[in-house]
């Protein structure tokens, strides 16, 4: 998102990610198109929030990265983890 968007602005991009975005249910490739569009400047035609045709931008790799599924710490170490937070928690007792 642009810092320098308007508050109409601001408020179409997010009205475009909340009704698009592919873990809502939206389309992937017209989500893509839909942000190519905004980083562009350029606002989609009213009743058009994404073109499907478009092509987003081919330098952002961003869409194209492989998805890593990182496994689960062993629990000797997840336990280790939960003590050292703890510790921590109890040392750093501020009151604001």
């Amino acid at each position: 998102m642009n810092p320098e968007m308007t508050a109409e602005e601001r408020a179409a991009y997010r009205a475009f990610i909340r009704d698009n975005h592919p873990d809502r249910g939206g389309d992937p490739d017209a989500f893509v198109a839909g942000l190519a569009r905004f980083r562009a400047g350029t606002a989609a035609p009213e009743g058009d929030p994404a073109t499907p045709g478009a092509e987003p931008d081919p330098e952002d790799a961003r869409y194209d990265a492989p998805v890593v599924v990182v496994a689960d710490l062993p629990f000797a170490v997840r336990v280790a983890i939960a003590a050292i937070r703890t510790v921590r928690r109890q040392r750093n007792n501020r009151v604001d």
